[in-house]
């Protein structure tokens, strides 16, 4: 069975609600034949990302970047993970109060790294949800985890 490892960092009901849109759509019980594990950033290990053939992704933008948290686990997998994750496909939403755009490029800046294939352009949304950011989420979880059936 493939896994799909969701890792987030999740101080905020806007980003919950990101979370479980996301989960919904990875969950889906179409897709199948994938187990979805969910971490928070401060916990999750390197063998965790070895052991997973995915990636969801989920941060705030916090000052122009992704949060502290997100960075922290970049941190501590990269090097344990850089050539064993080639060509993984991962996917990630932001939310951010008023911009998100260094949010965007410093994730995608870890993830090409990392090597990792973007399997479509992040969910960013800034200020409050809307059904259609709602939709976009639970869609980005459905594509990445089929791209693993």
């Amino acid at each position: 069975m493939a896994i799909l490892l969701v890792v987030h960092h999740t101080p905020s009901p806007t980003l919950a609600e990101m979370l479980e849109a996301t989960l919904a759509g990875a969950r889906d019980p179409e897709i199948e034949g994938v187990e979805v594990r969910v971490r928070a950033a401060l916990t999750c290990s390197p063998v965790e990302v070895l052991e997973a053939d995915g990636y969801l992704l989920g941060t705030p933008a916090n000052l122009g970047y992704m949060s502290g948290a997100l960075k922290h686990f970049f941190d501590t997998v990269y090097y344990v993970c850089q050539h064993e994750t080639t060509r993984r496909p991962y996917g990630f939403y932001v939310h951010g109060n008023n911009d998100t755009t260094g949010a965007v490029r410093s994730v995608e800046a870890a993830a090409t790294g990392l090597q990792w294939h973007r399997v479509r352009p992040p969910v960013e949304v800034t200020g409050p949800l809307d059904r259609e950011t709602l939709a976009a989420c639970t869609e980005l979880g459905a594509v990445v985890a089929a791209e693993l059936m």
